[in-house]
């Protein structure tokens, strides 16, 4: 069973989720609790490597690993997603 942590960031942009999305999202940071035996986990690449996504809808969870510590990094809409990295 893994950790889950926000870094401040994330804690932020999750703040700012509509409330139905926000239940999503927490679906999805409840399954990373089960980290490495997640489905639909993608490994990003290029600058992003070493990072994994989970998406939910139009939204996006960006989060890396480190041991038993599951660090998510960012979380939004698709359309500005990757484009600030």
């Amino acid at each position: 069973m893994a950790e889950v942590v926000f870094t401040s960031a994330a804690r932020d942009q999750a703040a700012e989720l509509p409330r139905a999305v926000m239940g999503r999202v927490g679906r999805l940071l409840e399954r990373l609790k089960q980290w490495p035996v997640v489905s639909g986990a993608k490994p990003l690449t290029g600058k992003l490597a070493g990072r994994f996504r989970l998406r939910t809808g139009d939204y996006r969870v960006q989060f890396r690993v480190e041991g038993k510590t599951v660090i998510v990094e960012k979380i939004g809409h698709r359309d500005r997603f990757y484009g600030d990295q």
